[in-house]
């Protein structure tokens, strides 16, 4: 299902649909009873019609964690001690 509040980690495209007015106002009642925006109905409905639903995501998906890891020295750890990291650097 999707949610109200999403992040994109793919590209995205806006649209503007024109839709007949009772189309609308279901669309509208929809969305008002499952407490989501119109567009979260609408992408939901879509991926349903097209079998598009986006796998779950697992761990290969952050691939990138730890591929900036360097040596700390002796400010370690540098996520907590950034200022001084960055002092240190610039002397």
């Amino acid at each position: 299902m999707c949610n109200d509040i999403m992040m994109y980690y793919y590209p995205v495209k806006r649209i503007q649909l024109l839709l007949p007015e009772d189309l609308y106002e279901r669309l509208r009642l929809e969305a008002h009873s499952r407490r989501v925006s119109m567009a979260s109905v609408i992408r939901e409905a879509l991926a349903s019609s097209f079998s598009m639903r986006r796998r779950p995501r697992g761990i290969e998906d952050f691939s990138f964690v730890g591929s900036g890891k360097s040596e700390q020295g002796g400010l370690s750890p540098v996520s907590e001690r950034h200022d001084e990291a960055l002092e240190e650097a610039l002397k």
